[in-house]
């Protein structure tokens, strides 16, 4: 016949060491994690970038150097256009055989970094509202962050 059954249980102790282990696995995890999310930011800013100033060099090659109108930018690199820079809808693109654009398919992404972080569109001004600024002058793109915004790195997103 067997003896009574004794209850199985952790002790106080055991419990302690498996919440002090979890609590030092986390103390590693969790800046480790936050590190690899500003990383990942700070390569879809790179490849934001890299997309914005493809289209406007793509627009630039087609149009024989000319570049999009500051004030016009998105909807220039959506939609179809002549060597002229006039713009078409789809259907007049269509009816007209135009062969040129659109670069972008949608609008310009939104900022996964900095201040303006979520903030989208394309300005040639600074407002705080732009993900991205836009100099025709000089027929570049950045990304719209303040001066002193930067990397895991170090290096300033202004120097994207």
């Amino acid at each position: 016949m067997p003896g009574p059954h004794k209850p199985r249980a952790f002790s106080m102790l055991e419990l302690v060491i498996v919440i002090a282990i979890l609590g030092i696995v986390a103390a590693i995890a969790v800046p480790r994690l936050s590190r690899a999310s500003q990383g990942a930011a700070d390569n879809a800013l790179r490849s934001d970038l890299r997309v914005l100033r493809s289209a406007l060099e793509l627009y630039r090659a087609e149009h024989d150097g000319a570049l999009p109108p500051g004030q016009h930018i998105a909807v220039a690199l959506m939609a179809y256009s002549n060597r002229a820079n006039t713009l078409f809808s789809v259907t007049e693109s269509q009816a007209l055989k135009t062969i040129y654009g659109p670069y972008l398919k949608f609008p310009a992404p939104s900022l996964p970094v900095g201040r303006r972080k979520g903030a989208d569109g394309i300005s040639t001004g600074t407002e705080d509202t732009v993900a991205w600024v836009y100099d025709e002058s000089a027929g570049t793109i950045r990304a719209n962050t303040d001066a002193d915004e930067k990397d895991a790195s170090g290096t300033l997103y202004s120097a994207y």
